[in-house]
């Protein structure tokens, strides 16, 4: 069995800055297999939808902007900067960039976290239509949303660095 320094700090980071995901996910003792992407993916989910709103929504809250002021001065870390990159959100028109910032301001403005959605797979025009689809969203549907995104990013995650286990 993995201990739990070791689990946290392969896993960590798959919850973007909450570590506490994959403390808590080994603390319920369902990790006692070999590492699989579903096993993990399961036990890191199931302790984030255990934990309280205000843990959850600083999950949430952890999580950059989109095209965002971070990416620009070159801070995401190097799991959203490679996903951001996917998507083309690194390479904005001047316009294309004013419409991510309008929408990030007005997003955050209303829910109080940021624009949250599993990039992999879409293209610029894709992510815009669904952050403004999204943004008119009720505040409960919203964050309900936002978390399930999370979770597409974790298995996402975990699929590149378990990829044979």
């Amino acid at each position: 069995m993995i201990s739990r320094q070791d689990f946290a700090g392969r896993f960590g980071g798959v919850f973007e800055h909450s570590p506490w995901v994959a403390e808590r996910a080994h603390d319920g003792g369902t990790m006692t297999g070999p590492l699989t992407v579903p096993g993990v993916h399961r036990a890191l989910c199931s302790a984030f939808r255990a934990a309280s709103r205000e843990d959850r929504l600083g999950v949430l809250r952890a999580h950059p902007d989109l095209a965002g002021k971070l990416a620009l001065a070159g801070e995401l870390t190097v799991e959203s900067k490679s996903e951001q990159a996917s998507a083309g959100l690194d390479r904005l028109t001047a316009d294309e960039h004013a419409r991510f910032s309008d929408l990030n301001s007005r997003y955050v403005a209303r829910f109080g976290f940021p624009f949250i959605i599993a990039v992999k797979g879409l293209t610029k025009g894709d992510i815009l239509a669904a952050f403004e689809a999204r943004i008119d969203n009720g505040a409960e549907q919203e964050f309900e949303t936002a978390c399930g995104e999370v979770e597409k990013i974790a298995l996402l995650r975990l699929t590149s660095m378990l990829p044979g286990e």
